[in-house]
């Protein structure tokens, strides 16, 4: 992230699985509660500093679009609903970059015309 000089978009979707993600780590004791806490407080300070930026999602067509790359590539690729939908949302929002470290997502994003950001 430190190497790209736009705002990413930060949807919904990415703030409810981040968050949980934190408190995931938590459980399986990865992190502390007080790490969680940092984190958070990291995510809010990206937010703030608008190296996130809060974006609303078209839902009914993000739903249209994971499902119509799910019938494409879903058994080629063995991506999850999520994955689909990350995707399709990107789509839908019209950008061009995708970061992610999931390689079955990184994967589906360049299918779906989307450059992989690593």
């Amino acid at each position: 992230m430190a190497k790209l000089s736009v705002t990413l978009p930060f949807t919904p979707l990415h703030r409810h699985e981040v968050r949980n993600a934190f408190r995931l780590s938590v459980f399986r004791a990865e992190i502390t509660s007080t790490e969680k806490q940092a984190a958070s407080a990291l995510l809010e300070s990206d937010l703030k500093s608008e190296i996130l930026s809060h974006t609303s999602i078209p839902w009914t067509d993000a739903f249209r679009k994971s499902e119509q790359l799910g019938e494409r590539y879903g058994q080629a690729l063995g991506v999850r609903a999520t994955d689909l939908l990350h995707v399709a949302i990107a789509c839908e929002l019209g950008v061009r970059d995708f970061l992610t470290f999931d390689q079955r997502q990184g994967k589906l994003a360049e299918k779906a015309g989307l450059r992989w950001l690593k």
